[in-house]
């Protein structure tokens, strides 16, 4: 089957394969290596933007990683069944005036028989921080995959 394995129904390790697979790729701030993992025709809700898809998805990451800068993301897997995974994230970055932001989030996934998302709905919530606050480096180190993130 073409597509992006692992293939739904998901398990419990297929579905966290799939949420490091997702963190591992917006990891890379690259909007077209990202949306890759879509359905051409996916459709998104991310906080207050709809979007549907794959060039409207590129066009939402540009503009947000050019905003959010040195962005970089924690995912947790919070729950599955079937084709469908929900997700906790949080992820730091800064503006350009070098404010820092810590953004809390959920996100429900639904896949196509392929493993491509064809839906994505995003809550976020955005929490200023100080640099000395961070606590997230850049991409996770191997060993680390899979450790949920701490709440606060």
């Amino acid at each position: 089957m073409n597509g992006r394995p692992p293939y739904p129904p998901f398990d419990a390790d297929s579905a966290r394969i799939k949420v490091q697979a997702a963190e591992d790729a917006w990891n890379t701030r690259d909007p077209e290596r990202v949306a890759q993992a879509y359905t051409p025709d996916s459709v998104w809700r991310n906080r207050d933007q709809f979007v549907t898809g794959r060039s409207e998805i590129v066009a939402l990451l540009t503009r947000k990683w050019q905003r959010e800068l040195d962005y970089a993301l924690r995912k947790s897997l919070w729950s599955f069944n079937g084709n469908r995974i929900a997700v906790r994230f949080q992820y730091e970055c800064h503006d350009v005036d070098g404010q820092w932001w810590r953004s809390y989030g959920n996100e429900l996934w639904e896949f196509a028989d392929d493993g491509l998302m064809r839906r994505r709905e995003a809550s976020i919530n955005d929490v200023r921080i100080s640099e000395s606050g961070r606590r997230i480096f850049g991409p996770r180190a191997t060993e680390e995959s899979g450790i949920d993130i701490p709440l606060q």
